[in-house]
Order: C-alpha cells, then structure tokens, then sequence
C-alpha cells in the first residue's frame, strides 16, 4: 500500500513539473517574397537545442522551462536574426520573422549538427554566388560533374562524375521539383535524362548527394543524384534578351501574375517563356530551336498546408554534325569543325504537370503528395560508323518513341524530443510507370528513307517503391540516419516485328539499406560516415530477353569525410569513397541497346574549397580523383572505357561590389582511356568561361563568353570503329565531337 501510495505521488509531481513547461514556435517568412522559408537554422543559444525550419518555415521548441532565452537564427543568403524571449510558466509563445536577404558572408556560415544528412552548404553557397547563366550550367552546379555535348544542343549532355561515364543518366537520379527527368529504356539508351525543358533563370536551388546514401532516391543512384528546384515565385517580373556570335539568339521573359496582392495572401503564380535560336560554331549550321513555356501557382490553402501547381512545355529542333574520326580531320576531309554524315539531327519535346500538396498537422506530422505527368516525344538520326555495314548507303540509325510518363511521390514524417535526442521518422512510398509506344529503331539514310527495321515495339515499365527512414540526433555533436527502401519492377514488352506479336514479361525486386553517421565537433568541423546501397535498373528490351536476369544490379558505397572551417571565411568539404557494382552497362551506338557487362570498383577523393578572399572577391576550387577499373579481368585490361581520373573546376566571383559583378572560371578533364587496354586515349581539355554584369534597378547588362581563351579542345570522345567512303577495312580509333571555340554573347534584362 506504501509503495503504491508512493508511486501516485511520483506521478502527481511528475505531472505537476510538467505543467509549467512552455514552448516557444513560429514561422519564418522571406521578406521580398513573403514565402516561408525551409531549412533555416534555428537555435536556443546556450541549451545544445537546435532545429530547421520545416516545409512550412515552421519551428516548435518544447518542454522548455520558466526563463529568459535567446533565438539565433541563420540561412545562407539572408541576414542572421538574434531575439530574446523571457517565458513565463505555462506559457506557449509564438515568433513570428521576418528575414533580409544580404549578401553572403562566410563568416556567417556554420557547419550545424541539426541537417547533417541534408546539408547543402556547398550548393547554396555556390548557386548563390555564381547564378546559372544558360542550360548546360544547369548541370554543372554539382561539384565534380562534367557534361559533354556531341549531338548538337538538342540532345541531352553527356555526364562525368566519379570515375563514371554516365553517358545520358544511367547512374545519377535527376529530377525537377521531385519529377523525374532520368527515362527508363529510352530509345536511345537507359536514363536518358534531357534538363532542357528547365529555364535556366528559374532555377532556385540544387540540391544534391553524391553516392547511394539517401532513402528517399532509388533508381539511378549509384554516383549520387540532383534535385532542381524552380522558384515558387518571382521576386521580380523580367525580360532578357541575348544576341552572339554564331548567329545565336535568346529571349526570356518571366511574369509576377499576382503581385504583392498575392503575397499578402500568400500566393504567388508566374508565367515564363523563353526562345532560343543558334546556328552553332560548326561548318553546317545546326538551325537550332528551342521553346519552353512554364506556368507556376503556389499557395496556401490553410495555415499548416501549401499547394504548388507547376505546367510546362518544351519542344526542341536541330540538325548536328555528329562526331568525327581524327584521320577524316588529318587527311583533309573535313575539318576540325566539320562533319562526315552532315544530315544528322533530332526533335524532341516534353510536356508537364506537377502537383506537390504538403500538410503538416497539429501532431507535427509532415504529410507530403506529389502527383506528375509526362508526355514526351523523341526523334534522333545518328550515324556513329559510317559505311562499316552497309559501304553504299552508309550506318545512319533513326531513334525514336512517344512516351507517356506518371506516378505519384508521397511521405509522411514526424520529429519528436525526448530530452536532447530528437527522432524524425519518415516513411513514403513512390510509384511510376512509362507508357511507350513505337520504341523503334531503324537503319536510314538521309534522314528521308527507311532501309531497315531493326527494333519496333510498346514498353510498358512500372517502378514501385517504399522506404522507411530514421535521423536520430543524439546531441548538438552527434547524429545517426538509418533507412531501408524496398523497390519491384515490372517489365513488359510488345515486338510490333514479327507477324504475330505475344507481350512478355519479367519482374524483380531490391532491398537497399542505408546508413550515416555524422560527429560535429563544433560550428567549425564535422565528420561524417556515409555507407549505402542502392542500384540502376536494366533496360527493358534486355531484361525480358534475359526472363528478369540481371534487372537489378546492386551497387555498394561508402563516404568518409569532413567538412571544416579553420578560419571564418574558408569551408573545405572532402571525402574519401568507394563503390563497387554487380555489373556495368556498355552501350551500343548502332544497335541502340544497353547491354550488361561485368563487375567495376571505383575508389577517389573529392575535394571542395569556397574562400571569401575580400567582401566582394570569392574563390572556389574543386579537385575530383577517381580509379575505376573492371573486376575478374586481367591487369592492364580492366579499364573502364572514358571513365574520368581527374578532373577540376574552379573560379572567382565578384559580387556585392555595387553596380558591377562577374566570374572567370575553368574546368579541366584529364586524359583517360578510350578503351579497355588504354591503347587509345581520349586527351584532356583546359577551357575558361568568363561573365560580368552591370546592374541597375530596373536593368542589367551582360557580357558571357564561353572558351575565353579560344582553346581548341574535343569535348566528347569515343573509340569507335568505323569506315570512311573508300577505305578498304574499319579503323578503330578516337571520334570527336568539337568543344565551343571562343563564343561571346550579350543580355540585356529589364525588371519591373
């Protein structure tokens, strides 16, 4: 009776003490927007209590005692925010602010324990400093990932990253504004990812992960993945207007429907567009095309849940030069820009519709729903070998589908304390099926007439997916995220060929577990571990084939780094990383197919500095090492076809100087092998890119030049064998597709 009598009074003063704790909560707007802000940094200075804001701008402390306390708040690109607060017993406080935007300081930057596993310092420092000025920049905003252009500005770049040729996507996850942009069995090989359907002045952040380490990314994800995201809304209405060299002209134009009205409701909706025209530095003008028309709503339907509502619409047409053999430029039959099959070209367009509502409930549940659609269309005309199969009308391929893409991305995820731990619990589930219909490809000539039908038929993929994810932060200094993602495809294709046509199927499922630790020692120094697994699926066409084989390759991973602050106005992020995968995908250009090859390691260090050499003068330097090579096959005949073993980037920005701003940069690959013996080389390329600006309120002026120094350069490389008109016999050995020689270009914007 004595202990029961005890325990009673125990939880009567239990409950006492716990009813005179308050909190403290609010929301955190963006003063020239007033869109609430995601991620901020939130602090109660001295208690080793922190937080960011959620999808919402919202944060909450809780169990908080009687006392006086200090907010710092904190966010790259916008003026750090201290407030004072003395809580009472039992009192429940709301704060409500308001940020500036200023220019970036470093000193002002701190490596925080509260978003170790979502840290983005390095993309927000660098698309705040250096804004993206045309397409291929898109890309490129990823420290170490190198593009290459060879099909003319229509088709989608060429990707580099982490000892990978890429080629279009097959192991990097793309999307935009969680869409996906990466194209399952594409008609011209796995992953094609085109970024074009994106205005490059939308752009608002990118954030991105190098390496298999996320829950949330499943497809694709084995050097790591890129979410671009657009702006919600316009701080300014603009029309931008460029001329340069080549005959190449641009128009953009952005326009702010609602205004302050809308913002004072906390809705904001734009209509942009642009238009591109370029005939291009080769000798047969390329008569380059490009349109995209983007509409965006975004707004709140209640207090604790926005609605964004985006529509678009891309179409792209072009003729290319394809790439070139070095013996057809020594022996005078072209020239460096030239072209041996000058009938190659393309269209292509895309159509979208995005919906994202996110909901964060009394409960302090985060309930995220994004459903999207696609409709896409491809035509490509190739010719990589000339006449080595057929010596009379030559090896041009059509490529060529009409897709239709949908699916759904949805999560629902809750933080919650006890004490100083902190639990966010986040589980989703995504869904996605491709609709294609008349894959096809075929053997052509002069883009006009049908020689051969070499592939024909209806894909129909379905992807889906669902993950359960844990970040537990134990304290200020230590954290942990575990998760485990199950993913199941299914594979049907229809052969349109043969005279009877019977649909087949094949099916397979993966479990990917991950997980990271991260140590901040300090504002100054964290230390992270970050092991994964993840995959890149197989190309329809090959896995029904196969009956499902080899659907699924695994990929293993791991990240040892630091990011550090020894002085104020320096931050070195660097890393040490391993991946190893079950199997290889080797493309193969005149069959229009991926095949599956063996098993590759690759092993590198990644390095990253940003410095603040004055107020107005930043530097940035990133250093990429990679050793990929083949696994079980004899040394000195393991090497991985164009996978990069070194590459930099880096720059000065000027900025916050005024009416004057600007950057002068470079990037340089290093010589890799062409092929599996390094018997052929594809060689290396130094090139600099230069911008400056002059601003005003109303206007700005702009002067971009591409290859400052006018190096001649091959941007892409493959060893390839092919046969010119006349030769006797096929001749293996490195064809090009030329880097942009000195090319200048003027804007002029005008806001209002």
């Amino acid at each position: 009776m004595k202990l029961t009598l005890y325990v009673l009074l125990l939880v009567l003063m239990s409950f006492r003490a716990f009813a005179h704790l308050g909190s403290v909560s609010g929301t955190i707007i963006d003063q020239s927007t007033n869109q609430p802000l995601r991620g901020v940094s939130v602090q109660l200075t001295g208690l080793g209590k922190g937080t960011v804001t959620n999808e919402l701008g919202q944060y909450r402390f809780v169990g908080l005692v009687a006392a006086p306390y200090k907010i710092e708040i904190s966010h790259i690109g916008f003026k750090s925010l201290t407030v004072s607060v003395d809580l009472k017993d039992d009192q429940n406080v709301t704060l409500n602010m308001v940020l500036a935007r200023s220019p970036i300081e470093l000193s002002e930057i701190v490596v925080s324990s509260q978003q170790a596993h979502d840290q983005q310092l390095i993309s927000s420092l660098d698309i705040k400093m250096r804004p993206i000025t045309n397409s291929q920049e898109i890309l490129r905003m990823v420290p170490g990932l190198f593009i290459g252009q060879h099909a003319g500005g229509g088709k989608a770049e060429q990707i580099f990253l982490r000892g990978f040729d890429i080629d279009h996507g097959t192991d990097i996850r793309l999307t935009v504004d969680g869409m996906p942009v990466n194209m399952v069995s594409h008609a011209h090989g796995q992953g094609y990812a085109d970024l074009h359907f994106v205005i490059p002045e939308l752009i608002e952040k990118v954030d991105f992960k190098k390496g298999p380490y996320n829950t949330e990314k499943g497809n694709f994800t084995t050097a790591g993945w890129a979410d671009f995201r657009t702006r919600t809304t316009l701080d300014k209405s603009f029309a931008k207007l460029e001329v340069g060299q080549y005959n190449t002209y641009r128009a953009v134009a952005g326009l702010d429907l609602l205004g302050q009205r809308g913002r004072a409701k906390n809705q904001s909706a734009y209509l942009a567009s642009e238009y591109s025209y370029s005939d291009s530095y080769f000798d047969h003008p390329q008569h380059f095309k490009r349109l995209n028309v983007v509409g965006k709503y975004h707004g709140h339907l209640s207090p604790n849940t926005n609605l964004t509502l985006t529509g678009s619409t891309f179409w792209s047409k072009w003729n290319h030069s394809g790439q070139i053999p070095d013996r057809a430029v020594t022996s005078g039959l072209t020239g460096f820009f030239g072209s041996v099959d000058p009938t190659e070209g393309g269209e292509t367009s895309r159509t979208n519709v995005n919906a994202e509502l996110v909901t964060v409930t009394p409960k302090n549940y985060t309930i995220k729903n994004q459903l999207f659609y696609s409709n896409y269309n491809f035509e490509l005309y190739s010719n990589f070998t000339f006449f080595r199969e057929d010596s009379i009308n030559g090896d041009q391929i059509r490529q060529k589908e009409r897709r239709n893409l949908f699916g759904y991305n949805g999560s629902i995820s809750r933080t919650d304390f006890s004490g100083n731990t902190r639990f966010t619990t986040t589980a989703g589930l995504q869904y996605r099926q491709d609709l294609t219909r008349h894959t096809e490809l075929s053997h052509t000539k002069n883009r006009v007439e049908t020689l051969e039908r070499r592939q024909f038929g209806n894909i129909n993929e379905l992807n889906a997916g669902v993950y359960l994810d844990e970040l537990i932060q134990f304290s200020d200094h230590f954290s942990l995220n575990a998760g485990v993602r199950l993913d199941y495809f299914r594979n049907q294709y229809d052969d349109l060929i043969p005279p009877t046509s019977v649909p087949k199927r094949a099916d397979a499922a993966l479990v990917s577990p991950k997980f990271n630790l991260y140590y901040t020692a300090n504002p100054r120094l964290q230390l992270y571990l970050n092991t994964g697994k993840s995959f890149h699926s197989n190309d329809t066409r090959v896995v029904v084939p196969q009956n499902g084989r080899d659907i699924l390759p695994p990929a293993y991973g791991s990240d040892l780094g630091i990011i550090f602050k020894p002085f104020p106005k320096l931050l070195i992020n660097a890393a040490g990383w391993y991946l190893w995968l079950q199997q290889e995908f080797v493309y193969v250009g005149d069959e229009g197919v991926v095949e599956p090859s063996g098993k590759s390691r690759r092993y590198g260090v990644d390095l990253s500095v940003r410095y603040q050499l004055t107020h107005h003068l930043y530097a940035d330097l990133d250093l990429n090492t990679a050793k990929p090579r083949a696994i079980g096959v004899e040394s000195g005949q393991n090497y991985l076809p164009l996978a990069p073993t070194f590459t930099s980037t880096g720059g000065l920005t000027f900025q916050n100087a005024g009416r004057w701003s600007g950057s002068l940069r470079y990037r340089y690959m290093g010589n890799r092998p062409a092929n599996e013996d390094n018997s052929i080389v594809a060689q290396s390329y130094f090139v600099t890119d230069l911008q400056v600006n002059y601003t005003r309120t109303k206007y700005q002026f702009g002067l971009s030049v591409q290859n400052l120094l006018n190096t001649r350069w091959k941007e892409t490389q493959f060893a390839t064998e092919s046969r010119l008109r006349g030769e006797t016999a096929p001749v293996d050995e490195i064809h090009f597709t030329p880097g942009t020689p000195f090319f200048a270009r003027l804007s002029w914007t005008f806001f209002w």
